[in-house]
């Protein structure tokens, strides 16, 4: 039966107390933690889960890489407004009444957010049966993330910019409702390899050169790069570098046609963006980033250059 007293609510406490230590917030413990802020910036909020993907983390037991998704699902949106994260909140769902996974789920949990000077302050984690009747039951995990924007700038492409992408790890946490239509019961490695995490590459990145557009591939996939363009046209070609993994190139040949794999996959590549042809040279050879295409004046297209069969795909 769940516990409605939460017996692990101190080890979770003492965690969570753990990631107070930052530049950015003065925590003070209490019934609910009051928080100062340590800076006077433009402020922006994002939240996301793991999604069906807590299926495939649930049935292999790959908690830390489910806390990296969830983790990465907001840090790589939060990097579009150039935001720095700063405070989070967690909702946590454990399928049966498991104490001990819950604490080490946060455990990881805080042991990321100590290294990224995020402080976590509150959150909800329960425990519960699993029905009889509930074959696949899902890990559930979502975060609440805030950031501060030190340096607030437009996020467009621009006529004549020149793209560039980063390489994704494998299906990251979009399309898996297809993964599962796809390959029925089987659990892979490739099904949990965690999402790559981008914010600080780009904003490191953002430091030297400038960013006119970015866009982080995730759900729907390459068309979300419309979202960054007026009367452009975005065209792509993957390089070799960029090429996508074996699990993609798998799920294309069990009959996904390519229209539907730039819309629902990442297909290798994980976060894109443009700049200028004149600050190419600016790019820093320890982040590793490879040319994918160009934007031109155009009618809000996406055209891509399959990887898998060749054909130009238009979004």
């Amino acid at each position: 039966m769940y516990d409605p007293t939460k017996p692990y609510k101190k080890s979770v406490l003492s965690l969570i107390q753990e990631t107070w230590d930052t530049p950015y917030l003065s925590v003070q413990k209490g019934l609910y933690s009051t928080f100062q802020r340590k800076f006077s910036h433009p402020e922006i909020d994002h939240i996301d889960g793991i999604g069906t993907k807590g299926l495939y983390h649930w049935q292999a037991k790959t908690f830390k890489e489910a806390v990296q998704d969830a983790l990465a699902m907001n840090l790589n949106d939060l990097a579009l407004a150039r935001a720095t994260p700063y405070k989070l909140q967690n909702h946590l769902v454990v399928p049966g009444e498991d104490k001990e996974l819950i604490v080490q789920i946060l455990q990881h949990l805080a042991n990321e957010c100590k290294r990224r000077n995020i402080a976590i302050t509150g959150g909800e984690t329960s425990g519960g049966e699993v029905s009889p009747k509930e074959e696949h039951p899902l890990l559930g995990l979502t975060i609440t993330l805030s950031g501060f924007i030190p340096k607030q700038k437009q996020n467009l492409f621009q006529p004549g910019d020149i793209l560039f992408g980063m390489k994704s790890s494998g299906l990251h946490s979009n399309g898996f409702a297809k993964v599962r239509e796809l390959f029925g019961e089987t659990v892979r490695d490739e099904f949990t390899i965690p999402t790559r995490i981008y914010d600080e590459a780009i904003r490191a990145l953002d430091n030297v050169v400038d960013i006119h557009g970015m866009m982080h591939i995730t759900g729907g996939a390459f068309t979300k790069l419309k979202d960054v363009g007026e009367e452009v046209d975005i065209i792509l070609k993957q390089g070799e570098e960029l090429a996508p993994q074996k699990i993609f190139t798998e799920i294309y040949q069990k009959g996904v046609p390519d229209t539907e794999m730039y819309q629902t996959f990442n297909c290798g590549i994980g976060f894109v963006f443009s700049i200028s042809d004149k600050e190419t040279h600016k790019i820093p050879k320890d982040i590793r980033v490879f040319p994918l295409g160009i934007v031109q004046q155009g009618q809000g297209k996406v055209i891509i250059t399959s990887a898998f069969s060749g054909k130009e795909v238009v979004l």
